[in-house]
């Protein structure tokens, strides 16, 4: 089984959260949306990770924020088994804030197709992973607290 850190940006304006839309020919249920954010290299801390990853995947820059919550994938429990199995991410959750930058992606992930800001009603009806945080993004995004910062094994 792998392990690997990510860092992921929860990045909020006026009600809105900014999240990437991916594509794969292979999906039939179309779209799906993920935090922008990513891999932690060696010798790399999880702010640098976060500030790099977001300008590749948005063009935005951004001043990182507080941890508000810490999840884990563990890819043989979830619904993408079959191809995941050897999975195990664990993904932080930073507060994150745009500073400048252009909104231009310059080195997009695999199915990433777009960025969009997605308002705070539309998140719990998005295919947004993790599924199972919706509803916490939903209220983050609508100005409440974050709330409990450990999530376990979900997505």
């Amino acid at each position: 089984m792998r392990l690997r850190n990510s860092a992921k940006a929860v990045i909020v304006s006026d009600g809105r959260l900014l999240v990437q839309r991916n594509e794969s020919p292979s999906d039939p249920e179309g779209h799906w949306m993920l935090l922008p954010g990513g891999g932690q290299r060696p010798g790399e801390t999880l702010h640098d990770t976060l500030v790099r990853e977001v300008r590749e995947e948005t063009g935005y820059d951004v001043e990182v924020g507080p941890l508000l919550w810490l999840r884990e994938y563990v890819g043989r429990n979830h619904e993408f088994a079959h191809f995941n199995a050897e999975e195990h991410q664990i993904e932080y959750m930073f507060a994150a804030t745009v500073v400048g930058g252009d909104g231009r992606p310059s080195e997009a992930d695999r199915w990433q197709v777009d960025v969009v800001w997605l308002p705070a009603e539309d998140i719990t009806g998005a295919r947004l992973y993790p599924m199972s945080m919706r509803p916490v993004f939903a209220a983050y995004a609508a100005g409440e607290a974050a709330g409990e910062v450990y999530r376990g094994d979900v997505n």
